[in-house]
């Protein structure tokens, strides 16, 4: 068997694709979540065709997110500009109305007739705000933990423990309100 488009009409919480080989025969198609479960169903429907290549539309605009993830995962891929696979759904239907299994059909006939469609390649910047976002999750996921055992200690300090919200500055509050088990909280009680 010869090489499958996956034709891509992504949207922001699903993607709809459509498989055609080089007679614009369907061989499958499906609606997907966005999230990474809806993805990664997404991402194994695909790889179920071993020759194939994922074309998806507007990657500078809102199919950006669907073909970025995709190239990561080592995956080639075509943009196609909206205002030609627009043009495609005209002509195949005789109307203008997108409907999203249209959409992914039309997507991946003009990836199959156009040559010289732009090829996604990672996007430098999207590497970084990747890289950002999972240092904000790891900083995230530590100040949870300390203000845990903090909360865990106060408990065990001061009756009834802490408030809900807490803070260093309000912890300190707490303790330097019942000044706890007689000790000094700051340096003018140590001398």
């Amino acid at each position: 068997m010869g090489q499958v488009i996956i034709g891509v009409d992504p949207h922001k919480r699903s993607a709809t694709i459509e498989v055609i080989d080089h007679r614009e025969r369907v061989l499958g198609n499906g609606r997907f979540g966005t999230d990474r479960d809806g993805y990664r169903a997404m991402l194994s429907a695909g790889r179920k065709h071993t020759d194939r290549l994922w074309a998806v539309e507007g990657c500078n605009g809102i199919g950006r997110h669907v073909a970025q993830r995709l190239v990561a995962d080592g995956e080639t891929v075509l943009d196609v500009p909206a205002k030609l696979s627009a043009r495609a759904r005209v002509f195949s239907t005789g109307q203008g109305r997108e409907i999203d299994p249209a959409d992914a059909h039309s997507v991946a006939v003009v990836a199959l007739r156009t040559p010289g469609l732009r090829q996604v390649v990672i996007d430098d910047t999207t590497v970084a705000l990747r890289l950002l976002v999972d240092r904000r999750d790891q900083l995230g996921r530590a100040r949870t933990e300390i203000v845990s055992r903090l909360h865990h200690l106060l408990l065990e300090l001061v009756p009834g423990g802490a408030k809900k919200f807490l803070s260093a500055p309000s912890g300190l509050a707490t303790l330097s309100a019942r000044h706890v088990a007689g000790w000094p909280l700051n340096s003018s009680t140590n001398s």
